[in-house]
């Protein structure tokens, strides 16, 4: 019963959260203020993610492939599927739940403990369309823009990757990242993370908006939805493929 509780109470916030806001220019300077403290300051921890591990998998690919049959471009191909598809939208937007969606939490959670919020509501202010709609708007844009640099990044440290070490040519990696490329995989990877996007943005949101208690509650608040965030990854990933890719 506390589930479809908590699942009734989501959709009754987001009622409240998509309205239209009453004063465009404090919704713009939220919506920049989110999107350079959420998605600018993602950056660092996208570029090292992304490019160890997609070196990581080119390598591995590369010293595991040991059959004469397969051609050597075949470590790029399996590279760019790799991170194409699975690797940039849904294991990068894992992470990101870790990040984003603790720190989003704690954010509006301290908020709520300390009347802020509160406050906000005996001024008229609709505090779940003020605070969590410019996030949720932000999101639909900075995590596509993360998530294609991953792939960029993850491809590039499999190349320097492969290269470096002698295990390939540039040619042949370059042909294998080329060969069978079909752009629907890029649509099929950005959907998928806007969907995720979205439920990491929300999902937080609304564990730290109804949060009660002091600090202690913030705290599992935040741990909360990232749990919450990363079950809901997964289980829409699945959907989603089914959906999208099995036709």
């Amino acid at each position: 019963m506390k589930y479809l509780r908590n699942i009734g109470r989501y959709f009754l916030m987001l009622g409240f959260v998509f309205r239209r806001p009453k004063k465009f220019r404090l919704f713009y300077r939220q919506f920049i203020r989110e999107f350079d403290e959420v998605g600018i300051n993602s950056i660092p921890l996208v570029a090292l993610m992304s490019t160890f591990i997609g070196a990581v998998i080119a390598l591995q690919t590369a010293s595991n492939i040991d059959n004469p049959l397969l051609p050597s471009y075949t470590v790029g191909y399996i590279t760019q599927s790799s991170i194409i598809l699975e690797f940039s939208p849904t294991i990068m937007c894992l992470i990101l739940a870790g990040k984003i969606g603790s720190n989003i939490s704690s954010e509006i959670g301290t908020m709520r403990i300390t009347e802020q919020i509160d406050a906000m509501e005996v001024m008229g202010v609709n505090s779940l369309n003020y605070l969590i709609l410019p996030k949720v708007a932000a999101a639909f844009i900075y995590f596509p823009i993360l998530v294609i640099f991953s792939m960029f990044l993850g491809l590039s440290g499999g190349f320097l990757a492969v290269v470096i070490s002698g295990l390939l040519s540039p040619q042949n990696f370059v042909l294998g990242l080329r060969s069978w490329f079909d752009t629907y995989n890029i649509v099929y990877a950005l959907t998928k993370t806007v969907a995720f996007g979205f439920f990491i943005v929300s999902i937080s949101s609304f564990y730290g908006y109804y949060v009660k208690g002091g600090a202690l509650e913030v705290g599992k608040s935040s741990t909360r939805a990232v749990v919450v965030s990363s079950v809901v990854i997964l289980i829409f990933n699945f959907i989603i493929t089914k959906l999208m890719l099995l036709k």
